[in-house]
C-alpha cells in the first residue's frame, strides 16, 4: 500500500513540476513577446503610429503675412483674416430640441438681417433640416437603420445581445460633419458682431468651430501694383516676391486631438510652437504722388494711343523713390500695371544719353564750350563711317556746345565725339569713361526687384566700330533701364554724387524697426565741378530756350533743368511701322534741386499723335513738377512778424459761436445770421468773414463743405446719416447735394483735402 501511495504521490509531483515548467516557459514566452513588441517589433510601432495619427494631428498655425506700407504707413498690401462658423448639428450641446429651436430661430432672424441674402424662415428651415439629418432618434426594434449605418453598428448590437436591443427605448445616431452656416466668409469686424449672436456666443459640447483663412488684399487697387507685386499662381514679382521670406514669417504648430468628425481640441502640454508673424515692409512710395503720377501718365497714354509708359519721381538727396508708375496697354485698349518697365525694360534711350556725351567731352576730352560745328540745317550728313546723321529740326547751322544741348543736335555731338575719340583711335577711352567715371555700365542696386543690367559696350571688336561710336554719342547702341537713367540725372542734381535709389525704407515688427535701408554711394563725384556747373546751366537752357521750353519757359515761379530724348526702335516690329521711345528727365528747383522726375513712353507713329520726347513725355513731367511745387508750402516765402497786419484768406466752418470768436481776433469784421448753431464760412476779398447758418430742418442735407472732419461728422450723424470719409483737411466734396431730402440711415461720402 505504501508503495502505491508513493507512486501516486510522485506522479502528482511530476505533473505539478511539469505544469510549473510549462507555466514558466509560457511566462518566459509572454515576457519575451512583450519585450519584442515593446523594443523590436516594427509592426506594432507602425500600428501605434497609425492609431495615433487618427487620434492626434499636428496642426500648422499659419503666421500672418506682413503688410507692405507707404512711407506714411498707409497699407499697399495687407493680410486680413476671413472667418466661417462650421456647426456640429449633432453636438451634445444641441440635444435639447426646445433650446435648439429657440436659439436657432433667433439666430436665423439675426443672420437674415445681417447678410440680407434670404429671409429668416429660410435660415430657420435649413437649421432644422441639418439638425434632423445629423441628429436622429431611432426605434431599436426597427433594425433597418443598422443596414444603413454600417457593419460597426450591427456588430456592436450582436456583441451586446438580443436582450440588450429589446430593452432599449430609443437609440441616437449622430453625424458630426461640420456645416458652414454663413453665406460667405466674414472679416474680423463682422465676426466681432456675429459672435454675440445666439449659438455663436457659447461653445458647450463643441457646437461649432471657427474656420480662419488668411487673405491677401490690396487696398489701393491698381495703384503701384507692379511695384508692390504678387505671389501665387498668377505670378511672382515685385516686393511681394523679392521679400517673400521677410513677409512670410514662420509658421507655428500645435498638437490637437480628434473629438468628432471635423472637430479637434488642443492637447494641453503638447508640442506647441507659436507662429512668428512676418515683417511689415515700409516703402518710400508717397501715395499722393503715386496717384497723381498714375493719372497723369494714364491720361497721356490714352491721348497719344501709346503702347506703354513709366514715370518715376525720386528725392535728390536721399535717393528715395516717391512714385513709380508702370502702365501697359491691354488687349481691350485700356491701361494697367502689366510690367515693371521702370526696372525691367532696357532700351536705347536716345538724346537723354547725350548727358553722358556732354560730360565726356567736357571732363575727359577737355573740349571748350565755345567749340562750333556746322549741323547743316537738319540735312543728312556723314560723320566718319556713319551716314545719314541728321537733326530732327531745321534752322541751326554753325552752333556751339550750349546751343547744341538746347536744341538736342545729333550732328553736333556725333562730330565732336568722332573728332576726339574716333579719328584718334580712342574708342576704348570713351567707353572706359562711361563705365569707370559715369558708372553707366552697372546696375544701381535694385536687382532684387528685377532691375535689368544695362548694356554699354567695352568691346570694340565688332563690325563697324566707328558707326557704333557715332551712334552712341546721341543715344543709340546703348541700352539702359529708366531707373538707371534717372539715377544718372539725379547725380547731376545732387552735385555729382551718384547714390543708389531706395524703394524699401525699413522692415518693422509692430512699432519696432528691425532693419533700416538707406541709399549707398555709387560715386562721390562723377565729374569735375566745372563740368557739372556747365551741364547744369545747359540743362536749364533746355527749359528756357530748348526742346522743353514749351513746358518750363516761365522761370519767375520755378526754375527747372531737363533733357528730352527720342529714339526710333529697331526690332521685329519695325516691319509693321515706326516705333519710338520718347523721354524727358527733369530735376527742380534748378538752383537747389530736391526732386528728379522721369517719364518714358513708347508709341507708334500715327497721324496727329506725338512721338518726340518733348510733346510725348513732357505733359506728364510738367504735371508732376507743378503738383509737387504747389503742395510744398515750405517753398513759398515766409511771412515776417513785423510789417502791416495780415488776415487769413480762408476759415473752416463749424460751430458758429467758436467761428465768431476766432473771426473777431483774426479778421477785420465778421457777419452772421445767428449767434449759435452751425454754419458755413466764407472770406471775402476784404478778409471779412461771412457766416451762413445751416438749415435747421433735419430732413434736408446740409452743406458741410469747408468744415473740418470733427464738425462735419457731428452735423451729418446728428441727422441720422451714415458717413464715410477720405482724405484730411477740410471737406471739399459731399456725395449728396446740399438741400436734397434725406432719410435716417442714408449713406453719404465726404472728401477732405
Amino acid at each position: 500500500m505504501k508503495q502505491e501511495r508513493s507512486k501516486v504521490k510522485s506522479d502528482i509531483l511530476l505533473r505539478v513540476r511539469l505544469l510549473y515548467v510549462l507555466f514558466i516557459l509560457a511566462g518566459a514566452i509572454v515576457l519575451a513577446r512583450l519585450v519584442w513588441v515593446q523594443l523590436f517589433s516594427a509592426e506594432v510601432a507602425y500600428n501605434a503610429d497609425r492609431l495615433a495619427s487618427r487620434i492626434f494631428t499636428e496642426e500648422v498655425i499659419p503666421a500672418q503675412r506682413g503688410s507692405i506700407l507707404s512711407r506714411d504707413g498707409e497699407p499697399l498690401a495687407t493680410s486680413i483674416f476671413r472667418y466661417q462658423a462650421a456647426f456640429d448639428f449633432a453636438s451634445p450641446g444641441l440635444d435639447s430640441l426646445k433650446t435648439f429651436r429657440e436659439q436657432a430661430d433667433s439666430l436665423a432672424k439675426l443672420l437674415a438681417a445681417f447678410f440680407r441674402d434670404k429671409p429668416a424662415s429660410a435660415y430657420a428651415k435649413r437649421f432644422r433640416e441639418e439638425h434632423a439629418r445629423r441628429y436622429r432618434l431611432v426605434n431599436p426594434r426597427d433594425t433597418s437603420y443598422l443596414r444603413s449605418e454600417g457593419w460597426i453598428s450591427r456588430m456592436m448590437d450582436r456583441m451586446r445581445g438580443e436582450e440588450y436591443v429589446k430593452r432599449r427605448i430609443y437609440d441616437t445616431i449622430r453625424d458630426h460633419t461640420p456645416v458652414n452656416i454663413f453665406p460667405r466668409e466674414v472679416d474680423f469686424a463682422e465676426w466681432e458682431t456675429l459672435r454675440r449672436y445666439p449659438l455663436l456666443n457659447w461653445n458647450m459640447g463643441m457646437v461649432y468651430r471657427l474656420i480662419e483663412r488668411d487673405e491677401r488684399i490690396y487696398p489701393q487697387g491698381e495703384l503701384a501694383r507692379r511695384t508692390i507685386g504678387l505671389t501665387g499662381d498668377k505670378g511672382n514679382y515685385g516686393i511681394e516676391e523679392a521679400y517673400r521670406e521677410e513677409l512670410a514669417g514662420r509658421d507655428g504648430k500645435a498638437l490637437r486631438q480628434r473629438i468628432a468628425r471635423g472637430f479637434y481640441g488642443r492637447v494641453a502640454g503638447g508640442d506647441h510652437e507659436d507662429p512668428v508673424d512676418g515683417f511689415d515692409i515700409v516703402t518710400t512710395l508717397d501715395l499722393d504722388l503715386q496717384d497723381v503720377a498714375d493719372k497723369a501718365l494714364r491720361r497721356q497714354l490714352e491721348a497719344q494711343n501709346a503702347l506703354w509708359g513709366t514715370t518715376i519721381v525720386m528725392e535728390v538727396h536721399t535717393g528715395e523713390i516717391l512714385a513709380m508708375v508702370n502702365l501697359g496697354r491691354n488687349a481691350d485698349g485700356s491701361f494697367a500695371e502689366r510690367e515693371n518697365y521702370a526696372l525691367g525694360r532696357s532700351m536705347e534711350p536716345g538724346s537723354t544719353f547725350k548727358l553722358a556725351t556732354m560730360l565726356t567731352l567736357l571732363d575727359d576730352a577737355r573740349m571748350p564750350v565755345s567749340t562750333v560745328y556746322d549741323t547743316h540745317n537738319g540735312d543728312p550728313v556723314t560723320v566718319g563711317p556713319a551716314r545719314n546723321i541728321r537733326d530732327s529740326h531745321r534752322g541751326d547751322r554753325e552752333i556751339d556746345f550750349r546751343r547744341a544741348v538746347a536744341s538736342s543736335s545729333n550732328v553736333y555731338f556725333a562730330k565732336a565725339i568722332w573728332d576726339r575719340y574716333g579719328s584718334t583711335g580712342r574708342k576704348q577711352e570713351y567707353s572706359d569713361f562711361l563705365h569707370k567715371e559715369l558708372h553707366l555700365g552697372q546696375t544701381v542696386g535694385l536687382e532684387r526687384l528685377g532691375e535689368r543690367k544695362p548694356s554699354v559696350t567695352t568691346d570694340w571688336k565688332v563690325p563697324d566700330p566707328g558707326v557704333m561710336l557715332v551712334k552712341m554719342s546721341y543715344g543709340y547702341r546703348v541700352r539702359l533701364a529708366p531707373i538707371q537713367m534717372i539715377t544718372f540725372y539725379n547725380a547731376i542734381a545732387n552735385g555729382g554724387k551718384m547714390i543708389s535709389p531706395v524703394l524699401v525704407r525699413e522692415l518693422r515688427r509692430g512699432d519696432r524697426v528691425e532693419e533700416r535701408f538707406e541709399s549707398r554711394t555709387i560715386a562721390s563725384s562723377i565729374a569735375s565741378r566745372a563740368a557739372l556747373r556747365e551741364v547744369q546751366q545747359c540743362l536749364q537752357a533746355v527749359c528756357t530756350e530748348g526742346t522743353a521750353s514749351a513746358f518750363f519757359r516761365d522761370t519767375t515761379r520755378l526754375r527747372v533743368a531737363a533733357k528730352t530724348g527720342t529714339a526710333q526702335i529697331t526690332d521685329a516690329r519695325s516691319r509693321e511701322g515706326r516705333y519710338y521711345l520718347g523721354s524727358m528727365v527733369a530735376y527742380f528747383p534748378a538752383d537747389a534741386p530736391r526732386y528728379t522726375v522721369l517719364t518714358t513712353i513708347e508709341t507708334r507713329a500715327q497721324a496727329g499723335k506725338a512721338y518726340y520726347g518733348g510733346p510725348l513725355a513732357g505733359p506728364v513731367v510738367k504735371r508732376m513738377v507743378d503738383y509737387i511745387f504747389n503742395r510744398g508750402r515750405d517753398w513759398y516765402g515766409r511771412v515776417d512778424d513785423g510789417g502791416p497786419r495780415r488776415y487769413p484768406d480762408r476759415m473752416k466752418g463749424g460751430d458758429i459761436a467758436q467761428v465768431r470768436r476766432v473771426a473777431d481776433r483774426l479778421s477785420p469784421r465778421a457777419s452772421f445770421e445767428s449767434r449759435t448753431g452751425w454754419g458755413r464760412v466764407a472770406v471775402d476779398s476784404l478778409s471779412n468773414v461771412v457766416i451762413t447758418s445751416l438749415p435747421g430742418d433735419r430732413g434736408v442735407m446740409p452743406d458741410v463743405r469747408g468744415m473740418g472732419l470733427k464738425d462735419a461728422l457731428f452735423v451729418l450723424e446728428s441727422r441720422g446719416l451714415k458717413v464715410r470719409f477720405s482724405g484730411r483737411g477740410a471737406v471739399t466734396q459731399q456725395s449728396i447735394t446740399a438741400g436734397a431730402r434725406i432719410a435716417p440711415g442714408t449713406a453719404v461720402v465726404i472728401t477732405l483735402k
